[in-house]
């Protein structure tokens, strides 16, 4: 049963890196600019961050194992949607699809909880997050050679062919329920509010680029996202079977690893979506590597690197300090690793030491947020925990990548196509600061020592790598990012947004 879960994170974690590389090679063969092609990253984006609460929930019953095989369907159907388009609002609806898959990752772990215990459990809750962190990895550089030998429906296809293995890995070897369990009711004013709330909010993000963040647009957008937003919360907590039960958010263990996922996010996407524009600079500008994709791909795989190391950091300071310094310890380390890009990012192997200090930071926290969040609430509200957990970590990245771009653009002057270095400076220090930040506000709410204890138990004993769920990069699945100037493409301009 772990094996098939394992797979469908794989997949998921594999899909979502699908749409980065291909951006330059979709706007030139459908005929749109690189704003348009954007939208194949925001409309994920903006289905994942919406469906995940509404899967999760639904998840918290009886039929998790049914909402499972729902999302790899429709990850399956939009793959094959993406993978025959021939126009561009089709390759668009195959994008949407496959944002549903983000739930993946969240009942997959609810269902390990559900069907497992002990140090089977333990094991297979770290090895999805291991398929999150390897799929992400070898996502973008085998997306990047497709992308750059074949057409990109070849890669759409590729997704296609794992989802359907996944579907059909989970029908077969994951048990339905007992059929004991109550089912869930829907909180369809919860989520109506909740998904119109984060598309305003995440539509102002990857807009504000493009548009200018003091237009009327996106200020309205970040206007009716508040309120919605603020709306949602109020009939949250007046409702006896909410769509998220923000009593239980409240608690300080959960408190703090949704607040860390936020933060530690725009940190990590910081790194991640700058050091794919710097990889793909050209070197004329006297700071950028000039690196094809395949290349600019495989500088993120010390991050499976990073993170393997994680896992023995990880476990030595809970055993010594107990999980309660885990998350302020990683978001230090990833404060670390952006301080050290602002100072020396000149040669390849510090892009990749960088990379690798980005996976053990991120290894050592994202590790301890699952364990910190189901040793705070019952097994039947797992999925909508975890699944808000992930939702942050997507708004994070959104804002992280959104952070960094912007960043540049006020160092890029005009007549000039590329942006100065120092915007790369400024933008790796303010994610420094951002993580800081991060490690002050975990220390703060750090849990009580029941909690923290009963944690500790879930990661002090695993075997396997501890590394990030994709969002982050899946659970941790993230936003895709596209955020590299194409010197093959004549008229590139340097300002493109990021999702």
């Amino acid at each position: 049963m772990i094996a098939a879960l394992v797979f469908a994170g794989l997949t998921v974690s594999v899909m979502s890196t699908l749409g980065t590389p291909l951006i330059p090679t979709i706007a030139a063969a459908q005929g749109v600019s690189l704003e348009t092609a954007q939208w194949m990253l925001t409309v994920t984006l903006l289905v994942g961050a919406i469906a995940t609460p509404v899967l999760g929930r639904l998840g918290d019953g009886p039929q998790r194992r049914r909402v499972l095989l729902f999302t790899l369907a429709a990850s399956l159907v939009g793959s094959v949607v993406a993978a025959t388009s021939a126009h561009f609002p089709q390759l668009l609806l195959g994008r949407a699809l496959q944002g549903i898959g983000y739930g993946t990752v969240p009942l997959a772990i609810a269902l390990v909880r559900e069907h497992t215990g002990g140090e089977r459990q333990r094991s297979g809750i770290a090895t999805l997050s291991i398929t999150v962190a390897v799929g992400a990895g070898l996502g973008f550089p085998v997306t990047g050679l497709i992308a750059q030998v074949l057409d990109f429906h070849a890669a759409f296809w590729f997704g296609a062919i794992f989802a359907a293995g996944a579907l059909l890995a989970v029908h077969l070897a994951v048990p339905r329920a007992p059929g004991r369990a109550r089912a869930v009711t829907l909180d369809v004013p919860g989520a109506l509010l909740l998904a119109t709330g984060l598309a305003a909010l995440l539509l102002g993000i990857s807009q504000g680029e493009t548009l200018g963040w003091g237009s009327a647009t996106v200020v309205g957008l970040f206007a009716a996202a508040a309120i919605l937003l603020a709306t949602w919360a109020r009939v949250e907590l007046r409702r006896e079977a909410p769509l998220v039960d923000l009593r239980l958010v409240s608690q300080r263990a959960i408190l703090g690893a949704n607040v860390a996922a936020l933060l530690l996010a725009m940190g990590m996407y910081i790194v991640m979506s700058l050091v794919n524009r710097l990889m793909q600079t050209p070197t004329a500008t006297g700071y950028g590597f000039g690196a094809s994709l395949v290349t600019t791909g495989l500088m993120l795989l010390p991050l499976s690197l990073g993170s393997l190391v994680s896992q023995q950091i990880t476990r030595r300071v809970i055993a010594r300090y107990g999980i309660r310094i885990v998350l302020p310890a990683g978001a230090l380390i990833v404060a670390a690793t952006l301080l050290w890009l602002a100072l020396a990012h000149d040669h390849l192997w510090e892009i990749a030491v960088s990379t690798a200090l980005l996976g053990v930071g991120v290894g050592c926290s994202f590790a301890a947020m699952p364990a910190l969040i189901v040793a705070s609430v019952p097994g039947e509200r797992t999925g909508s925990a975890t699944s808000l957990n992930q939702v942050l970590r997507s708004i994070g990245g959104a804002l992280g990548s959104a952070v960094g771009v912007a960043i540049l653009s006020a160092h890029h002057p005009a007549g000039l196509v590329f942006p100065l270095e120092d915007g790369y400076t400024v933008a790796f220090l303010a994610g420094a600061v951002i993580c800081v930040v991060t490690a002050l506000v975990t220390v703060a709410l750090a849990p009580r020592r029941a909690v923290a204890d009963e944690a500790a138990i879930e990661v002090r004993d695993v075997r396997e790598q501890l590394v990030m769920e994709e969002a982050a990069v899946g659970a941790g699945i993230g936003p895709s990012v596209f955020d590299g100037e194409q010197p093959a493409l004549p008229g590139a301009v340097a300002r493109v947004g990021a999702s």
